[in-house]
């Protein structure tokens, strides 16, 4: 992880209409960070995120990606939403490259990231294969795939594996993580579950309800791989719920 600032959240507010959901929200991210956002049901964490990829704009406040206005159209963010949203009519292969070939990259870039991606994701033997041919936690793969192949400034994702069983679940966290360290890319990623966060992120930001404020940024300095049987990862765990559970 570098020392570099990629995100500078400042006095971040989002009011819709007299509801204010985001309450002067200021913080920063270090490229090739992985942090999780957690916080209490509809606290504002997916409206965070819709701010950041210029889907809403905010009512105040600044985000800057490498102390610019965050623009899609400059900064290369992917989006990793709830629900699995392969090109069903691009097969597994055609997916991952989607982005690198809209992108211009060389060939044997898209190539070589390709066949990484797919051997990662164990997507090789469906690489021919249909989003309908696959099952929804397959085809959630597909989608986390093609955003890594990006090696995006900012990966975010959100609640990527609420729909998914616990040994998927797991499986695919791991395979975030050697996908995260391979790019170097900076990944935001907001959970409802605790365990998740404290067993992906280096950083967590703890929100507050609504209006939300960051009530804590939680660093989680544990050793990789981590084990959740752990005192100290046991330890993080409560504490953490326990600061969402404050009121």
């Amino acid at each position: 992880m570098s020392d570099d600032v990629k995100v500078k959240v400042r006095g971040l507010t989002k009011k819709f209409g007299d509801l204010l959901v985001l309450d002067n929200i200021s913080f920063d991210i270090k490229k090739g960070d992985f942090v999780c956002i957690v916080g209490p049901t509809g606290c504002g964490k997916t409206t965070f995120l819709n701010l950041l990829v210029k889907l809403l704009e905010p009512t105040s406040g600044q985000i800057l990606i490498d102390n610019e206005p965050a623009d899609p159209k400059k900064h290369n963010i992917s989006f990793v939403f709830q629900e699995p949203s392969a090109f069903p009519w691009l097969t597994v292969e055609q997916n991952i490259q989607y982005g690198m070939k809209i992108k211009k990259l060389a060939p044997e870039v898209i190539k070589e990231r390709t066949e990484e991606i797919l051997t990662a994701l164990g997507l090789s033997d469906v690489r021919n294969s249909f989003p309908r041919e696959l099952s929804a936690s397959m085809e959630q793969r597909v989608v986390i795939g093609r955003s890594f192949a990006m090696h995006p400034d900012l990966l975010l994702m959100d609640e990527p594996y609420a729909q998914m069983d616990i040994k998927v679940r797991y499986y695919l966290e791991d395979q975030v993580i050697k996908l995260w360290q391979q790019t170097g890319s900076t990944v935001l990623f907001i959970t409802h579950n605790i365990e998740e966060a404290v067993y992906l992120s280096e950083k967590c930001l703890i929100l507050t309800n609504k209006p939300a404020t960051i009530r804590e940024e939680k660093k989680i300095d544990l050793p990789r791989p981590r084990d959740i049987a752990s005192e100290e990862f046991i330890e993080l765990r409560e504490y953490i719920t326990k600061q969402i559970k404050w009121w």
